[in-house]
């Protein structure tokens, strides 16, 4: 006999499923009615711009950023939460204006998912206490698996800023002895390192987008620093900043940053040489030890059984 409670859960999801795809059948058909009277402004044909329209259908994704920005409309999130999401999705590089909704949505989606998943491929002889158990965990996982899943590419991204950050320094100082400002530095830098580091690249050339529109440019560094939320790249709008404000000179400070930089990385792979010989006692007593034993000890082993079985 099927649980109340599993039932009521799988009717839930379905009906917030359902709800979230008629919101976004009509958004959707009043987006086509929008952008269908833009080209009829533009000089197009009626049926030319329906058409032109109708091409992109409902895709999976934008179905999830709806019921993602509908749980932000409802405010069930606190203000707090949602600037902490923010903040972490632009560390990890999701920059795009519905990256929170579809951030959102995927939990809601793989919270249903998985609890329905759950719940049609556990057998019904289990007891109900264990199988709501399982049906629990089970959305639990797929509510924390965005979560995860971002955290590792919030890693990778800090990852590739720290692997680019000397060579970034370096390429600056070349610009600044070459007398370059600081934001034509940037502006070049962004453009030249673009092919051995990208994501510095596009963190630069945002950077100098800012710059650009922004009158005092010590905030659109400041920015750097904190979207980025990297302690060297930190260090590196920290003396930018300084520099632009009591007229430092750009490439002495850069050159002293950058071999201070270069220090604690050299620091940093010696720390993990030196614990790499921890690391291979395991494998080595696993792996080595028994061959050495077996090729030692082997030969009087078997001498033994020979006498023995005389």
């Amino acid at each position: 006999m099927l649980n109340p409670r599993l039932l009521a859960f799988a009717a839930v999801s379905a009906l917030a499923i359902s709800l979230a795809a008629w919101l976004l059948l009509r958004d959707n058909r009043q987006s086509e009615i929008y952008a269908a009277r833009v080209q009829l402004a533009r000089g197009a044909g009626l049926r030319t711009a329906l058409r032109n329209n109708r091409k992109g259908g409902v895709t999976l994704l934008q179905l999830v950023t709806r019921i993602g920005l509908a749980v932000l409309r409802s405010g069930m999130l606190s203000n707090r939460t949602i600037r902490e999401l923010e903040q972490t999705l632009v560390v990890s590089g999701f920059r795009a204006e519905s990256a929170l909704g579809m951030f959102i949505g995927s939990k809601i989606v793989l919270l249903s998912v998985f609890g329905a998943v759950a719940f049609l491929a556990l057998p019904s002889h289990l007891p109900s206490i264990f199988r709501d158990l399982l049906i629990f965990c089970a959305a639990v996982v797929g509510l924390i698996s965005p979560d995860k899943i971002v955290q590792g590419i919030r890693s990778r991204y800090r990852k590739r800023l720290e692997n680019g950050l000397a060579d970034m320094l370096d390429m600056l100082v070349i610009c600044a002895q070459a007398g370059l400002g600081l934001e034509a530095a940037l502006a070049r830098l962004a453009a030249e390192i673009q092919f051995a580091h990208p994501t510095i690249g596009q963190e630069l050339s945002l950077t100098v987008g800012e710059m650009q529109v922004m009158a005092d440019s010590r905030g659109a560094l400041q920015r750097l620093g904190e979207r980025t939320d990297l302690p060297g790249l930190r260090r590196v709008t920290t003396t930018l900043v300084q520099s632009v404000q009591y007229g430092t000179p750009l490439s002495e400070a850069m050159r002293r940053l950058a071999g201070e930089m270069r220090q604690e990385a050299l620091t940093a792979f010696e720390e993990r040489a030196a614990r790499l010989s921890v690391y291979l006692t395991v494998p080595m007593v696993l792996c080595i030890l028994p061959c050495v034993i077996i090729v030692a000890g082997g030969p009087a082993v078997i001498g033994l059984f020979k006498l023995l079985s005389r």
